[in-house]
């Protein structure tokens, strides 16, 4: 079974809760393992929090551009897909760990940490940034659309 969703969302802290209700209500009604749900939401979150924060293009001043959150679950795997519109990541610094006490920084990190396989690049062609990670799916004993 496949379930594909896609979202696009105003780049305001009040969407970021949305995406991720959507994503937990989803692997829910899948059957999807509750730790495993946690931590892809937990993932969701950052990268929606990134994307409020840092995917608008300042040049133009656009405060209420969007972004784009997509989530795949496909057999045994969820992919999960943040793409905004701000400056791209290139150029920056490469990801390091944050320190514990930092207030900011630490998504990306917490990202790699939960997800099973991470990749964070410009997006082609007009600017802005892609994070894409996914999980290898775990399955309650009841779940009604367990991949067989």
């Amino acid at each position: 079974m496949s379930i594909w969703w896609s979202l696009h969302l105003r780049r305001e802290a009040a969407s970021v809760p949305l995406a991720r209700r959507l994503l937990l209500g989803t692997m829910e009604t899948a059957g999807v393992d509750p730790d495993v749900s946690y931590d892809l939401s937990v993932a969701l979150s950052e990268a929606c929090a990134n994307a409020v924060e840092h995917g608008g293009d300042a040049a133009r001043g656009a405060s209420s551009e969007a972004y784009r959150v997509t989530a795949y679950l496909d057999g045994e795997k969820c992919r999960i897909e943040v793409t905004d519109s701000g400056p791209g990541i290139s150029g920056s610094a490469p990801v390091r760990p944050a320190r514990t006490d930092a207030e900011h920084g630490r998504g990306l990190c917490l990202i790699q940490e939960l997800a099973d396989h991470v990749h964070i690049g410009d997006k082609p062609g007009r600017g802005g940034t892609v994070v894409s990670f996914d999980k290898i799916l775990k399955w309650r004993e009841d779940a009604p659309l367990m991949a067989v």
